[in-house]
């Protein structure tokens, strides 16, 4: 789950500006490798590919069908072994990556449905997993975010 998040915070905006960390070939390998990928340049292409998709059906701009061309040629092979039943997955090796995020977020959907969500701060690009019990968190950081809400509502009440 908490690749997912890091993949789809992968291109944040600091100070007005855009920052991908899957855009650079060097940072993006770097990215890829400490979330258990190769780093090829295929693979950064699927990556990112992945992440505007799960954005896009996040925020509910998108269907969940619109993943379904990352999943082209992936199989889940059941093994019951002594320990009991396990599934392999079988994927071409450049897309493994981003196909272990679609079915990270399919598997949050399932157990947590609707506490994947984006900033409430429309200037930011950041999404959130509220593991509130509530479910009603609102904003990615309430240090920075929610802070910054709850001072805009503070001047334009006292103005």
């Amino acid at each position: 789950m908490d690749a997912l998040l890091d993949l789809l915070n992968s291109r944040p905006l600091v100070n007005g500006e855009e920052h991908d960390a899957l855009g650079d070939p060097d940072q993006g390998r770097r990215w890829a490798r400490e979330h258990g990928g190769k780093g090829t340049l295929a693979e950064l292409a699927l990556l990112r590919q992945a992440r505007d998709l799960l954005q896009d059906v996040a925020r509910g701009a998108s269907s969940p069908a619109a993943l379904a061309p990352l999943l082209e040629g992936v199989h889940q092979i059941p093994e019951v072994t002594p320990a009991g039943l396990r599934w392999t997955l079988t994927t071409p090796p450049q897309a493994r990556l981003a196909v272990e995020m679609v079915l990270a977020w399919a598997a949050l959907e399932q157990e947590l449905p609707g506490r994947l969500r984006p900033c409430a701060n429309q200037e930011c690009r950041l999404f959130l997993l509220d593991r509130s019990r509530a479910n009603r968190a609102r904003w990615c950081s309430m240090a920075v975010c929610g802070n910054r809400a709850k001072a805009r509502r503070h001047y334009e009440r006292t103005r």
